[in-house]
């Protein structure tokens, strides 16, 4: 093999689809640190969060955890609001008792004194003091009830941070009293439980979305911004999408949305429903009876399935349902052509969508090919230097398929004005370019025209990324400029 050698994990991919390998934290912008944290390293952070508040206000690092949960995480929110507002205000509203105070007694439920045994409230059974136990609240009840009421809370319910006590106190039971009463695989499952909750609540981090991946992204300030996990999965730290450039956050959410409801049915209901010719309501004709009658509470209109008119006429010697009646069919066309006008836009944007979704997940394939196309130029006395511009014309590929599949979301919903027409001018250009450069790699090059077409594709890809650069450049110079309107649609 010539000079360098060929790694494996030379062609590791970015689709944004989670495909890549890739071994360290990497700073996809300057201006945006990211860390990505292992379970350990969480666990870790997590019990440094606590330690650090614990140093300052020490109470019982239990208690901490609990107040933490209740800040979401947010160590100088919680520090704020423990010395400038009524400390026992903030333990209650956390639902925790305030160590610095005992329970009123008429909270407290006496033990008697000349009695060996209780009744545990919840089983009803004679228990000996010494098995009964209970949180700082005073409600006390036998360790058998403890064990199985927190046994259920965290293996059927899921729960960890408001189990509460079974009385009616509401006081979160603490990690110590968990972890006494349990067995082993219910304090694990719990540890765990945990562990999740402290991603979840920190604003800060977020669990990586790629499938059995365990690591989180930790950032130090919150942004739409793209970060990468170490599994090679991209997505927005905001919202945890497939990352989605030149579209924000809130029509990203929004179209897969639309999407989940509409994509499948879509073309089924374009051919088989039809619309109610009062109130607009889709129908659809589940029998051989022309006579329909509008499902809409407030419409209930009776019409014929045929020429969508009335239906009460239709006996009347006077009334040609097999006649075309063009003024009857102008009124009828006019609610109709607004829905199906609506659900043809959408299937034009779907579709180019789709479409550079599913082209995007072929080129996964072309990387194994063009791996073999290095080796074997490689083997034709090619150094591994000179054969890179085919891994490199491939990254840059995906990236513009990638935001291509992008645009067509950002232009369902923009509305039309002289910036969206250099928005569509800049996107034809895009893609234009980039389907010829699908076209060199999958179809033109080989080892005996390598000279002749490495310029074509090595000035193409570059050409493509220059022209992806100058389309998301606009998108965000009209946001900062307030240039984009959107359509009822976003609403």
């Amino acid at each position: 093999m010539a000079e360098g050698g060929f790694q494996d994990d030379d062609l590791g991919m970015d689709l944004g689809l989670g495909e890549e390998a890739t071994h360290s934290n990497e700073i996809i912008e300057e201006e945006y640190h990211f860390e990505v944290l292992t379970t350990e390293q969480i666990v870790s952070h997590m019990v440094d969060c606590i330690r650090e508040v614990n140093t300052v206000i020490q109470i019982p690092t239990t208690t901490v955890r609990i107040l933490l949960n209740h800040f979401k995480w947010d160590k100088e929110k919680l520090m704020e609001k423990y010395y400038s507002e009524n400390q026992d205000a903030l333990f209650e509203e956390a639902h925790v008792v305030s160590p610095y105070r005992k329970v009123p007694v008429s909270k407290v439920k006496r033990i008697p004194t000349t009695s060996s045994a209780l009744d545990c409230e919840i089983c009803c059974l004679s228990t000996p003091k010494s098995m009964m136990t209970g949180l700082e609240c005073g409600h006390l009840y036998c360790k058998n009830c403890w064990t199985e009421y927190l046994t259920t809370k965290i293996m059927d319910e899921g729960a960890s941070q408001m189990i509460e006590c079974p009385g009616s106190c509401k006081i979160i039971v603490d990690d110590q009293t968990v972890m006494n009463l349990t067995q082993d695989r219910v304090k694990l499952k719990y540890q765990h439980l945990i562990t999740n909750s402290f991603v979840q609540c920190n604003r800060l981090l977020r669990w990586c979305p790629s499938p059995d991946c365990n690591n989180a992204v930790k950032v130090q300030h919150v942004e739409a911004k793209l970060v990468k996990c170490r599994c090679g999965h991209s997505f927005c730290f905001n919202c945890a999408e497939n990352w989605h450039d030149p579209v924000r956050c809130p029509l990203i959410k929004k179209w897969i949305k639309k999407c989940d409801d509409d994509s499948e049915t879509s073309n089924w209901i374009s051919v088989n429903t039809k619309e109610c010719p009062k109130c607009g309501a889709t129908i659809e004709k589940d029998g051989g009876c022309n006579h329909m009658i509008c499902k809409n509470q407030s419409c209930k209109t009776e019409f014929c399935w045929v020429c969508l008119g009335l239906w009460e006429p239709h006996g009347s010697s006077w009334y040609n349902c097999n006649r075309y009646d063009e003024d009857e069919a102008k009124n009828n066309r006019d609610s109709q052509e607004k829905s199906r006008a609506a659900l043809q836009r959408y299937l034009f944007y779907c579709n180019r969508y789709m479409n550079h979704l599913q082209s995007l997940k072929f080129e996964s394939k072309l990387y194994a090919m063009v791996k073999d196309k290095m080796e074997e130029m490689q083997q034709h006395n090619m150094s591994w230097i000179e054969v890179q511009f085919l891994k490199k014309s491939l990254d840059i590929l995906c990236e513009c398929r990638r935001t291509l599949m992008f645009t067509y979301v950002f232009a369902y919903y923009l509305r039309k004005n002289n910036q969206s027409a250099i928005f569509e001018a800049n996107q034809k250009d895009l893609e234009s370019a980039t389907e010829q450069l699908s076209e060199y790699l999958e179809r033109d090059i080989s080892a005996e025209n390598l000279a002749d077409i490495k310029q074509k594709v090595q000035d193409k890809y570059r050409y493509c990324d220059s022209r992806r650069k100058v389309l998301l450049a606009h998108v965000h110079e009209g946001y900062e400029k307030d240039w984009w309107d959107y359509t009822e649609l976003t609403c």
